[in-house]
């Protein structure tokens, strides 16, 4: 069960009852990602100002209502007699999330649910939501019961497509995150993780990252502990020049960094690029910034490595961003591995005869990671240089046959689990 802090403002007494500025920074994070496809981060940076603990609480409990929108909905339908507008829905679904999934008392949950429609304009539909929610939490947990949550929280396109893992991907997906970190050579962890076996810490999911010792003085950065494998697996030495393409926000940049090599970090966009330079300065790590697009910028002279963590459906990350299943879609796909063969064929570029390719993809489909290696081997003059066990502890049960790694949220369960990455290291033949 997801348990979120109680808001500092919940309980507050207004006008209209009972207010609560995190439900209503959740309703409007809801629609933003549900009603207007903006990404919940972005819809998050959108928001007025609020307390720090207010705005986590509303970002939790609304990425809590898109990781189980399905199942709040399979609860709610039996008691409309008639579909509700958009919006109503939306609070009736906070509330559910609230009653079922969090530790709001039942009292609480109505009444927050009720002031949130009223004061949101949806006055009429008051009494629909207080009578709705009175019976979610009349029938308490056993509401969930006989219900599949995997699979309801799971559109069917990206179920077919995961095939025999997908129940289990799709059971890691009822779950927050842990929080990972990389950290800086030399520097201590903070107190409260776990070492895993990659060398990243990993701490409780909800752990506030900037209160954790040595975050200003820029000690580590947040990364799951599979993002940081790329890098890991590219090994730069000392020396090298080494591009890090589509770069933001910064976590592989810093990776390589670190290691000694002199660093040429692209990022396409400009509000991304301002967030890995923030990052690097926090930091205090150096890298050659580059505003402009990877698949037409070339270096001055080749590059001996090549990081390309590309754009990508993200569908590894659905833990992380649990609006990624309600704003992806199977076209979106075919799109993106077009882009994905451009950067390939420009990273490619890029190299000296020899150099190497690291490609990574935060995705689970098939067509955004072996299948695009795949096509690169055939028509680019490159040859694999497959990943060995001793590079991944812990993990050599996830390379490929042809010697790519592929993690999914489904392992290390008892850890609590890990991103979905495909990645391929490459060599230049020519």
């Amino acid at each position: 069960m997801i348990r979120a802090r109680k808001s500092a403002s919940a309980g507050r007494r207004g006008a209209a009852g009972t207010t609560d500025p995190t439900r209503e920074a959740a309703f409007d994070l809801l629609g933003a990602v549900l009603d207007r496809h903006r990404p919940l981060e972005a819809a998050l940076d959108a928001l007025p100002a609020l307390q720090p603990r207010d705005r986590a609480a509303a970002h939790r409990l609304a990425a809590g209502a898109l990781r189980r929108l399905g199942t709040l909905d399979a609860v709610l339908e039996p008691l409309l007699h008639k579909a509700p507008p958009d919006p109503v829905r939306h609070v009736l679904r906070l509330g559910a999330a609230g009653l079922l999934l969090l530790d709001t008392p039942a009292h609480a949950a109505v009444a927050t649910a009720v002031a949130l429609a009223r004061a949101r304009g949806l006055a009429p539909f008051a009494g629909l939501v207080n009578a709705v929610l009175r019976r979610v939490a009349e029938a308490g947990p056993s509401a969930l019961e006989g219900l599949d949550g995997p699979r309801l929280d799971t559109p069917a396109w990206l179920w077919a497509a995961w095939g025999s893992e997908a129940r289990a991907i799709a059971e890691a997906h009822q779950h927050e995150a842990p929080l990972d970190l990389s950290l800086r050579p030399g520097t201590d962890p903070p107190a409260g993780g776990e070492a895993l076996p990659t060398g990243s810490w990993r701490y409780p999911p909800g752990t506030r990252v900037a209160e954790l010792a040595g975050y200003a003085e820029g000690a580590f950065w947040v990364q799951d502990a599979a993002a940081a494998l790329p890098a890991r697996l590219l090994a730069a030495h000392s020396g090298e020049r080494v591009a890090d393409l589509c770069a933001a926000p910064g976590g592989k940049t810093a990776q390589l960094a670190t290691a000694g090599a002199e660093v040429t970090a692209l990022e396409r966009e400009p509000a991304r690029l301002q967030r890995l330079r923030d990052n690097l300065a926090r930091l205090r790590l150096s890298a050659e910034l580059i505003g402009g697009d990877a698949a037409t910028w070339r270096p001055a002279a080749p590059l001996d490595a090549v990081l390309l963590d590309a754009p990508c459906s993200a569908t590894g990350i659905i833990r992380r961003h649990p609006d990624v299943p309600h704003l992806k879609r199977p076209r979106d796909i075919a799109m993106l591995a077009a882009e994905q063969d451009r950067l390939l064929e420009a990273a490619c570029a890029m190299l000296r005869p020899g150099g190497r390719l690291v490609y990574a993809v935060c995705s689970l489909q098939p067509e955004e990671g072996p299948q695009r290696i795949a096509a690169a081997v055939q028509r680019l003059g490159l040859r694999r240089d497959p990943v060995r066990p001793e590079e991944v502890p812990g993990l050599a049960g996830a390379i490929t046959a042809e010697g790519a790694l592929r993690t999914t949220p489904a392992l290390w369960p008892d850890r609590g689990g890990l991103d979905g990455f495909f990645v391929a290291r490459l060599i230049r033949a020519d």
